[in-house]
């Protein structure tokens, strides 16, 4: 039952989000010298998953906070992940970004935030009353799950339109494990 639940309540934000705004991350991502990703809480366990999907498919990407992520610097691109786009340590890494000469990407359940309102391009997942309480889907799990299959998505759009062959991609992946 809550499967189902859950199955139906991300298909209808995933119907609700603009179709083009895989195309339009692709342009962004492509136009980045570096790509940095950041969220707090699960959202930054989702970034933290966007970002492997990244460097399986060849971009030069970090995780903000990791001990190995390097200096971001003009033309890298950050892209935040909050629901709310108010996260404080969010806008804090944005606004010394945008100080740097970054171009910020954020996605998030609203299109108007302090974050938002600094960014180059903001991906709207679904519609803001989409995002009352759902019953099963307590604290952001709404947004946070919508945003995983929405990046997932992008990743398959990446990898077929630049056909990068699964093989390549493994070449990539992590053999110390």
């Amino acid at each position: 039952m809550h499967q189902q639940l859950i199955i139906d309540k991300i298909s209808g934000i995933l119907e609700a989000t603009d179709s083009t705004y895989d195309e339009k991350l692709t342009e962004l991502l492509d136009k980045a010298s570096r790509i940095f990703v950041a969220g707090a809480g699960r959202s930054g366990l989702i970034a933290k998953f966007f970002a492997m999907r990244l460097m399986h498919g060849g971009y030069d990407v970090y995780v903000v906070g990791e001990i190995v992520t390097p200096s971001l610097r003009k033309g890298d691109l950050l892209i935040v992940i909050s629901g709310s786009g108010e996260t404080e340590t969010m806008i804090a890494f944005t606004k010394r970004a945008k100080e740097l000469g970054a171009y910020i990407g954020l996605i998030s359940t609203k299109t108007s935030s302090t974050i938002g309102d600094m960014a180059d391009m903001v991906i709207r997942i679904g519609s803001p009353e989409q995002y009352g309480k759902v019953v099963g889907m307590p604290m952001g799990t709404t947004f946070e799950l919508s945003t995983l299959m929405f990046l997932e998505a992008t990743i398959a759009h990446i990898i077929h339109e630049k056909g990068i062959p699964e093989e390549e991609m493994r070449t990539r992946h992590a053999n110390l494990e």
